[in-house]
């Protein structure tokens, strides 16, 4: 699947916009990297969506590993690719100025690569609880289970906040569960595997051994 040229990606357009209103100046250094890397992709893709999309029969089965890291900054289209960074874009200004721009791109780094291997375990976990093989081949990109770990430490980091979900306010602790439903509910397409992976992560990474095992590799 090659991106379609010679049309205008309002998707982008408004990203782009999104960024002017915030200011260049004003996104740390990481975040913005994130961004301009995922923009890049978008217009200049590495491979075509079917060869970076990651899913057990590819990524696993096929041993193509490299998928882990490519899934998550191809997107399938310019809206998708606008959610994502929006997202990116305010998530990344407050974690970034909270934890400093080194341990902020290690954490990137890291739940891009674990999202993809949860991933993989939750769907090869509904390939046997629902005797169904064809969620081996369910090929996920994006980077929206890397923004929902992101959203579990913001969440950690912020406690007591209050989130508008569907103009519901939600307990910020609650919010990622609750947008994990809405959000498939409201469009079905979407990967609700990808997504749940991201949360776990999160959540390993908040309340499990993620974050002393991360600082051990990295000799904090």
């Amino acid at each position: 699947m090659q991106r379609r040229q010679g049309r205008v990606n309002a998707g982008l357009l408004l990203l782009l916009y999104q960024i002017s209103q915030i200011g260049l100046q004003n996104i740390p250094s990481v975040t913005l990297g994130v961004l301009i890397l995922n923009v890049f992709l978008f217009l200049n893709p590495l491979k075509p969506l079917s060869e970076v999309c990651i899913s057990v029969n590819e990524g696993f089965h096929r041993r193509d590993w490299q998928r882990l890291l490519l899934s998550p900054i191809h997107h399938a289209d310019d809206w998708h690719l606008y959610y994502n960074m929006v997202s990116m874009l305010w998530k990344g200004i407050m974690l970034e100025r909270k934890l400093g721009s080194t341990w902020f791109a290690y954490i990137i780094v890291v739940f891009s690569v674990l999202v993809g291997v949860v991933y993989m375990v939750l769907e090869f976990m509904l390939v046997k609880i629902m005797d169904d093989p064809s969620y081996e081949f369910s090929c996920a990109v994006g980077f929206s289970g890397v923004l929902f770990a992101l959203k579990v430490l913001n969440n950690y980091y912020n406690p007591g906040r209050v989130s508008s979900v569907l103009g519901f306010r939600i307990p910020s602790k609650y919010a990622c569960w609750v947008e994990l439903v809405a959000i498939h509910l409201i469009s079905p397409g979407t990967s609700f595997a990808g997504h749940l992976a991201g949360i776990l992560v999160g959540l390993m990474y908040t309340m499990g051994p993620l974050r002393k095992v991360m600082k051990a590799c990295a000799g904090v």
